[in-house]
């Protein structure tokens, strides 16, 4: 018998083989000149993104296998890689002025496009060990990055924190799967179904099994309730542009493979894991709202939003009808616009102000900066689900879903969720336009979160407008501008959203 060596699609592989040969590059740049080294490393870095972009594009409605079937080229997996490039891109110039990053911009740009890569091979798999392997090539990055600053307890805290609850969380799955694959006997995505239906395991409690935890592993990641606790810990002590990274990107990356996992595999035990999801999808909803009413920190008050957020987009996943899938995508594309515009002037204002993340930090910012104040505000709307921007359509197109998927409870939720979520969202806005500017009281101690010694006393910044700045406050007013266009003329992007959702092959 001869060998033959498998067939190696260069095209389709195109944008991983970019990220991997890019990420090497960008880490070799890194030892230049430290004056000179952030800019090389943060233009090489925007190139690999552009290239990767590019060539995803290039790659739309291919749907093709790859790998022998690892992995999984369509245009659902292009659209998800998409928004996790963008939210790369969006991080670069973030971290130009980041002090976790002053020493080391090299390296943590390197983690960066590795964090991509793993999620945009998370976004692509279709099969149990190709799965695995991406979610830690996308996960163990971002445990180092959350922990960078490390002058800062709270930032080491939130890299150990998740490197625990990650943990814990990977190793949940990895045993959920374990279950599934003895199960089936294969660790492909419609191999997997296949064996399920045809041995009549739908029921099994070895499935069950598997497939509980399979929903706490992969719930850990996307922030859903009542696997959240590490979130707001985790999104406040990480240095911003990270937080601003993972917040969308690893949603959206893991919600992908959610999909292909549950509404290809585990297809045949939809009657089992729907009303499951569901019920997890309103906890959040309620949990995320209800726990950001409080906050004055905006990167926890954030975070508990994405846990409410998190919650509206399982509903897409829950209800396994095409429009519900066409909903996800979506909103998952709404919710990368709105959220790194809000992520991108908290990062301007810790860095100008001695509050840090703290809401004082916005407050008088109409009058004083409004090319912040309204990027802000559209954010804050378009969150809330506001007329006139993509986080309304997104809603009205997931509760639209759901009444169709025989889950109107679920849309009235959303509705619930939403008017809770008014109060604090506005609460913000009352900050920026009917507040004055906070005075620092005399002797008050700098937060740690601004990047200063936490035993700095706190005095007047001068908010710097040189180009650094720009490079920032430039592509926060087009996300933000994206937002309202989207949510005035969505069918560009409703039209993206639905040919990503057909290309799953789902039928009505």
């Amino acid at each position: 018998m001869s060998f033959q060596a498998p067939d190696i699609d260069y095209a389709g592989l195109s944008p991983v083989i970019a990220l991997t040969a890019g990420l090497c590059v960008v880490l070799l740049a890194g030892l230049v000149g430290r004056e000179r080294q952030r800019w090389v490393v943060s233009g090489l870095a925007i190139v690999v993104l552009a290239t990767a972009a590019g060539l995803l594009i290039w790659q739309w409605g291919a749907n093709k296998d790859l790998v022998e079937g690892a992995l999984r080229l369509d245009d659902l997996a292009i659209a998800i890689s998409l928004m996790v490039v963008t939210a790369a891109a969006f991080a670069v110039p973030l971290l130009l002025r980041e002090p976790a990053a002053e020493e080391r911009h090299g390296d943590i740009l390197a983690l960066l496009l590795c964090s991509t890569l793993g999620m945009v091979l998370l976004a692509q798999a279709q099969n149990l060990i190709s799965l695995f392997v991406s979610l830690e090539l996308l996960s163990v990055p971002l445990y180092v990055m959350c922990g960078a600053a490390l002058r800062r307890a709270s930032s080491l805290e939130s890299g150990l924190k998740y490197l625990i609850v990650g943990s814990v969380g990977s190793a949940t799955l990895l045993y959920g799967l374990a279950f599934i694959y003895g199960a089936s006997g294969s660790t492909d995505f419609a191999a997997i179904a296949r064996g399920i239906a045809d041995r009549g395991l739908a029921e099994d409690p070895l499935v069950l099994i598997g497939i509980a935890l399979a929903v706490t592993g992969l719930a850990f990641k996307v922030s859903l309730a009542p696997f959240h606790q590490w979130t707001p810990d985790v999104y406040e002590g990480a240095p911003t542009p990270v937080t601003a990274f993972m917040s969308v990107a690893t949603k959206a990356a893991a919600f992908c493979v959610f999909v292909r996992l549950f509404e290809v595999a585990l297809e045949p035990s939809v009657d089992t894991w729907q009303p499951a999801l569901a019920a997890v999808a309103v906890v959040s909803m309620l949990i995320g709202n209800i726990g950001a009413l409080g906050q004055d920190s905006l990167k926890r008050l954030l975070g508990y939003s994405g846990v409410a957020q998190g919650g509206y987009i399982a509903v897409g996943l829950v209800v396994a009808i095409q429009n519900g899938l066409e909903s996800l995508v979506f909103y998952l594309a709404a919710y990368t616009l709105m959220n790194l515009a809000a992520f991108a002037v908290i990062t301007i204002r810790e860095r100008d102000t001695p509050f840090g993340d703290d809401i004082r930090a916005v407050e008088g910012l109409g009058g004083e900066r409004p090319e912040l104040a309204w990027p802000l505000t559209i954010s804050m709307l378009a969150l809330a689900g506001l007329p006139g921007t993509t986080g309304f359509i997104g809603k009205l197109f997931l509760i639209e879903a759901a009444v169709e998927g025989d889950y109107t409870w679920l849309g009235v939720a959303i509705v619930v969720g939403t008017m809770i979520s008014l109060a604090y969202y506005l609460r913000v806005l009352a900050a920026v336009w009917m507040r004055p500017a906070a005075t620092p009281v005399a002797g008050e101690k700098a937060p740690a979160i601004a990047g200063g010694a936490p035993e700095a006393d706190v005095v007047a910044v001068t908010p710097p407008r040189g180009t650094r700045c720009m490079l920032i406050i430039v592509p926060t007013i087009v996300v933000a501008a994206a937002t309202v266009v989207f949510g005035i003329y969505p069918d560009p992007l409703v039209d993206w959203a639905s040919e990503a959702g057909e290309s799953l092959g789902l039928v009505l």
